[in-house]
């Protein structure tokens, strides 16, 4: 905890910051309130991961050939021209 000599050196380096750093302390000071009002009303709770379902829509587009069998295993393939039915 901040003692009141400790408050004093605090409020003095305020009063000798440039006017345009106030800004900046005054949106810490309003970080550091919510950062520890979060964390004292929950301080069990865990929080929900976000779902990733859909993320990646659009990043990538699958071919219409895909299905496709691919030349490089043609000499694999089980070909039915050759078999003749009894």
């Amino acid at each position: 905890m901040i003692g009141a000599y400790d408050k004093k050196n605090i409020i003095k380096k305020l009063q000798e910051l440039p006017i345009e750093l106030l800004g900046e302390v005054e949106d810490f000071i309003d970080f550091l309130k919510a950062k520890h009002a979060k964390a004292s009303a929950e301080p069990n709770k865990v929080e929900e991961p976000k779902s990733l379902y859909g993320a990646a829509k659009g990043l990538f587009i699958i071919p219409d050939d895909f299905n496709e069998p691919l030349d490089d295993f043609k000499e694999y393939m089980y070909s039915c021209d050759n078999v003749q039915l009894t």
